[in-house]
C-alpha cells in the first residue's frame, strides 16, 4: 500500500483592503492568493475577512488547523483594530460585551471591548472575539449607531503581524505551527 504523506504550508499574511478572502473569484477580482509567492502549494484562507477589512490571516492546506481555529466552541480569541465614527458610551460597550443581537435571532458571544483613544469625531477600540460570524464586528457597531471606518485584526491567539508589512505574507515558523496546533 503506498502511504502519499501531505506535506502541510502555513503562511501568515497581512491581508490588505481590496482583496477577497477566496481561493478564485469568478468576476475576476483580486483575492488573497495574488499576494502570496509562486511557490506557495494549493493552500486556502483560515476563516474570513471582508473585502474592505485588513490585517492577519492564515493560509494552509491542513484542513485540521484550519477548523481547530474556526471553530466557535474552540474560542480562539482574535484580536481586531476597529475605528467608529463618534464616541462611544458606556452603556453602548456594555451591550457590546455583553452579547448583541446583529441579526433576528442572532446574538453575538461576550466579547472584550477596551477604548484606546476617543475624540469628537472618532473612538479606537480593540476588540476580541471569539467567534467569527460574518461581518460581525461592523454589524455590532452598526446597532449602536457607530459605524466602522476601520477594521484590521492584529492577533489570532498570541500570534500577531509585527514585522510583516501590509499586503506581504511569509511562512509559520515551526514554532508557530506548534502554537496553533496545541491552541
Amino acid at each position: 500500500m503506498l502511504s502519499h504523506k501531505v506535506k502541510y504550508e502555513y503562511y501568515l499574511l497581512n491581508k490588505p483592503k481590496g482583496y477577497l478572502c477566496t481561493v478564485s473569484d469568478d468576476k475576476d477580482r483580486k483575492t488573497v492568493m495574488d499576494l502570496l509567492p509562486q511557490s506557495a502549494g494549493r493552500v486556502f484562507p483560515v476563516g474570513r475577512l471582508d473585502y474592505n477589512t485588513e490585517g492577519l490571516l492564515i493560509l494552509t492546506n491542513d484542513g485540521e488547523l484550519a477548523f481547530r481555529l474556526t471553530a466557535p466552541q474552540n474560542e480562539i480569541p482574535k484580536l481586531y483594530l476597529v475605528r467608529v465614527e463618534g464616541t462611544v458610551t458606556p452603556v453602548q460597550l456594555n451591550r457590546l460585551r455583553a452579547g448583541i443581537e446583529i441579526e433576528p435571532g442572532v446574538i453575538t458571544k461576550k466579547c472584550k471591548i477596551n477604548v484606546i483613544e476617543t475624540s469628537k469625531t472618532e473612538t479606537k477600540l480593540h476588540v476580541t472575539l471569539t467567534e467569527g460570524k460574518n461581518r460581525e464586528i461592523r454589524k455590532m457597531f452598526e446597532c449602536i449607531g457607530r459605524p466602522v471606518n476601520f477594521l484590521k485584526r492584529l492577533k489570532i491567539g498570541e500570534l500577531t503581524l509585527t514585522g510583516l508589512d501590509r499586503g506581504k505574507c511569509r511562512r509559520l515558523t515551526p514554532q508557530e505551527v506548534f502554537y496553533l496546533q496545541n491552541l
